[in-house]
């Protein structure tokens, strides 16, 4: 009998220029879906009209993926970042993870056996700007903070690049059959194009001779490199504008050059110049699909992309059941929920916010606070935080936890109003309240509760962690009360 064939594993990632589907084939090495009507080593053109509506985009690939290969066994969908923790979208088929584009390229790269430093920054080289971001590995996750964003117009930043070649060669700029054209060219003949820029670069006093070097045609005109060196001006003068509010520190941050204009040597050059050594891209692989790439080991299970905290976040809760109090853990995230830089997460209960009060049975002014950890399959939390938070009785919250940019958690308190007189009219909320936690632990052990990076307290309190708010005493059993 043979045996039933898994349905594929792909990512798809929406450009201005391109729409591009990745799978990982039986090898383990990620390559573009060949898909009708898509141009080679490119994908799939984005059709007109999209209005810079990455998710239409995004679905018009998946539909194309899904008419020519049947519907995906899992489905990972590239974003920019910080848009992990909006709802995704659905297409009718798997429901898709999103995964943040530098954590795509680290992905990428954390699998081939790298990067092999931290900070480095991702520059992310598109036909619509320039986006650079800085990640840091933080155990296993990767925290990402956005640096910069350049978006020139009309038409985005290779859009540019691509009329002042056109126009270079007497062609028309807005021709989409000669746009068409010209990508399918620049395809054919990126090597040739590469050697005649550098021969230009070694030998600048030869540099006329060799800017007559003929590189592709394009409708019956020649493109010579002459011609895309003058077009290569547009891209780093638009580096130059992305990169000036950037200040390098003093040793320098490794870069990673991603996109379709990383292609070129003198963009990425630009960039190590001013920002500091590159890291390479794995052997063979194309900057403009090495987002894509990322993703589609990311479907495959071949990596995770380390950009949501892989464990349960709960707190110590104090419960009356049957008139009696009883101790317990309130789950706040579940596994796989907290994404840096995303939105806070709130218990719940059948989907709807978990209500509390912070009263203590001695009348005290506050009330400290047990944050716990729970790795798969552990029955029980291990402690990893104590905070202290106001005690207010008649006051109800909802609680919930936040992760920075920079990894750093923050439980969080969002007030709801008092139930005695004087409460708040409909509609009023005041501002949540915000405590630091310092980082969660990522090497917690699965099934036994305990922790590595944070070991298990001693009688009388939890190790402080980074920026927390500890009593001397923490009590045992203290928690917030329902």
């Amino acid at each position: 009998m043979t045996a039933p064939v898994e349905p594929a594993a792909v990512a798809v990632d929406a450009g201005s220029r391109f729409l591009r589907v990745a799978r990982v084939g039986t090898d383990g090495t990620p390559r573009l879906v060949e898909l009708p009507g898509a141009v080679p080593g490119e994908g799939l053109p984005t059709p007109a009209g999209m209005g810079g509506d990455r998710y239409a985009a995004l679905g018009v690939a998946y539909a194309a993926y899904r008419d020519h290969c049947g519907t995906p066994g899992r489905l990972v969908l590239v974003v920019p970042h910080g848009e992990q923790a909006r709802p995704a979208p659905d297409f009718g088929g798997p429901r898709p993870l999103l995964v943040g584009a530098p954590h795509a390229v680290l992905a990428l790269l954390r699998h081939a056996g790298g990067p092999p430093v931290s900070p480095v920054l991702v520059c992310d080289l598109g036909a619509a700007g320039i986006d650079i971001a800085r990640c840091a590995l933080v155990g296993g996750t990767v925290a990402v903070s956005r640096l910069t964003r350049y978006r020139p117009g009309p038409g985005g930043y290779g859009a540019a690049f691509d009329r002042a070649v056109l126009d270079g060669a007497g062609l028309a700029v807005d021709d989409p059959d000669v746009l068409r054209r010209l990508d399918l060219a620049r395809a054919g003949s990126a090597r040739r194009t590469e050697v005649a820029l550098d021969r230009m670069a070694a030998r600048p006093d030869r540099a006329e001779q060799s800017a007559d070097t003929v590189v592709h045609e394009v409708a019956g005109r020649e493109i010579t490199a002459g011609v895309v060196h003058r077009a290569l001006a547009r891209l780093t003068d638009g580096l130059d504008q992305a990169l000036a509010g950037i200040r390098p520190g003093p040793d320098r941050t490794p870069v990673v050059a991603v996109g379709g204009a990383a292609r070129s040597g003198t963009p990425a050059r630009h960039l190590t110049d001013r920002l500091g050594p590159a890291v390479p891209l794995p052997e063979g692989t194309d900057p403009a699909l090495a987002a894509v790439f990322g993703a589609a080991l990311v479907a495959a299970g071949r990596i995770d992309a380390a950009d949501r905290y892989p464990h349960a976040v709960a707190v110590r809760v104090h419960r009356t059941v049957r008139g009696r109090p009883r101790a317990g853990e309130l789950l706040i995230s579940p596994p796989g929920t907290l994404v840096p830089g995303g939105a806070t997460v709130f218990a719940e209960t059948d989907g709807e916010r978990v209500r509390f009060g912070t009263a203590t049975a001695d009348g005290s002014r506050e009330r400290a606070v047990r944050i716990l950890v729970r790795g798969s399959g552990a029955e029980r939390g291990v402690p990893v935080a104590v905070v202290t938070v106001p005690a207010v009785a008649e006051e109800r919250f909802h609680v919930g936890v936040r992760v920075t940019a920079e990894g750093a958690a923050h439980l969080v308190l969002q007030p709801l109003g008092r139930s005695g007189p004087g409460t708040r009219p409909p509609g009023a909320q005041l501002p949540p309240e915000e405590f630091p936690l310092g980082l969660l632990p990522v090497d917690v052990e699965p099934g036994d509760g305990s922790a590595r990076t944070f070991p298990r307290p001693p009688p009388g309190g939890c190790p402080r962690p980074r920026d927390a708010r500890q009593p001397a005493h923490p009590p045992d059993t203290q928690g917030v009360r329902p």
